[in-house]
């Protein structure tokens, strides 16, 4: 199956990734190069940087050929554009969009277009099949992630108040051994301990580098 994922996010990396493995034909599309670093070694599909609603980017990523069409980034606009240049304009038989905002879900609904909640898409419908970076999802809302983590050594002799972020990245419950905490800011972080956590997507890449590889 030729696939194109518009989005090099968190969502769309793993997704692009997944597919790649199962052995189709994926070709990921950001309007930033450096998104395509999320993609690790193990994926082996095409990259192309540009606009995912942009036609001349869409006929270079193959979408006459294309079975299935992804909007995965973390722009509603930008995913309402794409899904529909690609299904209205090039008859992609199979588009989904992701919706971070739910209060233009009647939009999605008016516009015939299949789609997935921020919070479905990651708490449900991936839940059990992806593994984002070095975190697993538990839960979503919008753009704030639950993740859990097991430590890196980057974390040995830490404070909590060390490495939380205001309002990006909080820390709410640590698992060593077997004791299980929630800790104050105070407490010392050790490496292979196993971290429960909120974060907003932005912040992702300021703490990957406490996630164990």
């Amino acid at each position: 199956m030729n696939v194109i994922v518009v989005g090099c996010g968190r969502v769309g990396s793993q997704l692009a990734t997944l597919l790649s493995i199962e052995g189709h034909n994926v070709v990921v599309i950001d309007k930033s190069a450096e998104a395509f670093r999320r993609l690790g070694t193990i994926f082996n599909g095409v990259t192309i940087k540009g606009l995912g609603f942009d036609e001349d980017v869409l006929e270079e990523a193959g979408i006459r050929e294309a079975h299935a069409f992804a909007a995965v980034t973390n722009l509603d606009n930008t995913n309402l554009m794409a899904a529909e240049v690609a299904r209205k304009i090039f008859g992609v038989q199979h588009v989904v969009a992701r919706l971070y905002n739910p209060q233009r879900e009647r939009t999605y609904q008016q516009l015939g277009l299949d789609y997935v909640c921020g919070t479905t898409l990651v708490a449900e419908v991936l839940l059990d099949k992806i593994k984002v970076g070095h975190g697993h999802h538990v839960s979503a809302l919008g753009d704030v992630e639950i993740v859990q983590f097991k430590a890196s050594a980057a974390v040995e002799g830490k404070r909590v108040g060390d490495i939380e972020i205001a309002r990006r990245f909080r820390i709410a419950a640590i698992s060593r051994g077997d004791e299980m905490f929630v800790p104050e800011p105070e407490a010392v972080l050790h490496a292979g301990d196993i971290v429960m956590a909120s974060v907003k997507e932005e912040a992702f890449g300021k703490i990957e580098r406490y996630m164990e590889e």
